[in-house]
C-alpha cells in the first residue's frame, strides 16, 4: 500500500509517501500560502496528489477543527480565510477517486505518537505543539477524545491573561498569544535590533545574551502555567510536547527544573516528554488512520 500523507500548516505543507509498514519513503514540503484561503489550498493539495502515481490512500492532518467522520473543517481562524465548513475528503476523493482520510493535525500527531513514538502504550495523555499557535489533543481511553462538535483540545485557546494580548480566534489573553514559538520569536525581537527566527534565538551568541534569555525564560514560564493547568483539569500520566521549537534542551530541560516544585504533590506524577516523531508525527498519525479505510 502506498499512502500519500500531508500535513497543513499555516506556513508549510508537508507531505510524503508512507507504506504499508508505516514508513516514510520520502518527504517535501512548500509553502501554504494560507492568505489565499482554503479554495487555493485545497486547488494546491489535488496539484500535489495528481504528481504522483500509483496511490492507494490519501491522508490529511490540517490545521483546524475537523469532523474526521466526515472529512470537513468546521472551523479554522482567519489564519486560512474561506476554510471553515471546507469538505475536504469530498472535495479530494470526487477529483482523485482515492479513499481520503482528513483529521486536525495535533490530533493526528497524538495518533501518531501512540501507535509509534512517546506515548506507544500508554491508553491516556495530553498531545500540544507549539509553532505559530499552540495545537492540543486529548486522547482519552486509547483514542482521541473529539468533544460534541469536533473541537475538543483548543488549548491554545484557553484564556491565561484576562484582557491580554488579542488572538487570531477573536478572544483576549489565549495560551498560545504567550507560549506559542511565534509568542517568543516577537517578544525577544522586540528587544532586539536584528530580527532573529526560533531557531536562531537558541543559537549559542544569541541564547547567551541576558535581554534574549531572560525573554526566553519568561517565555518558557508561561508555557509551564499552561502545562500546570492542563495537569490540574486532566491529571493525566504524560504529556507530549511537539513542534520544531521542542528539539531546544534548554526548553525542556527548564520545564523539569521548574514545573514540579509549582504543582501540588499529588499531581508531580506527570511524565513530561518532547516528542519522539518529530515533524513526522502528524503524517505518520493521518496515515495509520488512512490505512484503514
Amino acid at each position: 500500500m502506498r499512502i500519500l500523507t500531508f500535513d497543513i500548516g499555516g506556513d508549510f505543507i508537508k507531505y510524503g509517501i508512507c507504506n504499508e509498514k508505516f514508513k516514510l519513503l520520502e518527504t517535501h514540503k512548500v509553502p501554504t500560502e494560507s492568505e489565499k484561503g482554503g479554495q487555493v489550498l485545497i486547488e494546491k493539495i489535488i496539484s500535489i496528489i495528481e504528481s504522483f502515481d500509483n496511490i492507494d490512500r490519501i491522508a490529511v492532518s490540517t490545521a483546524g477543527q475537523v469532523d474526521s467522520e466526515n472529512g470537513i473543517v468546521v472551523y479554522s481562524t482567519a489564519k486560512i480565510p474561506y476554510y471553515t465548513g471546507m469538505m475536504v475528503k469530498k472535495l479530494i476523493e470526487n477529483k482523485t477517486g482515492i479513499k481520503t482520510f482528513v483529521e486536525n493535525n495535533v490530533n493526528a500527531a497524538a495518533i501518531g505518537e501512540a501507535v509509534f513514538g512517546a506515548a506507544k502504550g500508554e491508553d491516556n495523555f495530553i498531545c500540544l505543539t507549539y509553532g505559530n499557535g499552540i495545537g492540543g489533543a486529548l486522547f482519552i481511553d486509547g483514542k482521541v477524545y473529539k468533544g460534541s462538535r469536533s473541537s475538543a483540545g483548543e488549548i491554545g485557546h484557553m484564556i491565561i491573561h484576562t484582557g491580554g494580548k488579542q488572538c487570531n480566534c477573536g478572544g483576549e489573553g489565549c495560551y498560545e498569544c504567550y507560549a506559542s514559538a511565534t509568542a517568543l520569536i516577537n517578544s525577544v525581537n522586540k528587544v532586539v535590533k536584528e530580527p532573529l527566527d526560533a531557531f536562531q534565538i537558541f543559537e549559542k551568541e544569541n541564547i547567551n545574551r541576558p535581554e534574549i534569555r531572560s525573554e526566553i525564560d519568561k517565555w518558557i514560564d508561561e508555557i509551564i502555567a499552561g502545562l500546570i493547568n492542563i495537569t490540574y483539569i486532566f491529571n493525566p500520566p504524560l504529556i507530549v510536547l511537539g513542534g520544531g521549537i521542542m528539539n531546544e534542551d534548554y526548553i525542556i530541560d527548564l520545564i523539569d527544573r521548574k514545573i514540579y516544585n509549582r504543582l501540588m504533590d499529588n499531581f508531580r506524577n506527570v511524565n513530561i516528554v518532547r516528542s519522539r516523531l518529530g515533524n513526522n508525527a502528524a503524517l505518520l498519525g493521518a496515515a495509520y488512520e488512512a490505512a484503514k479505510l
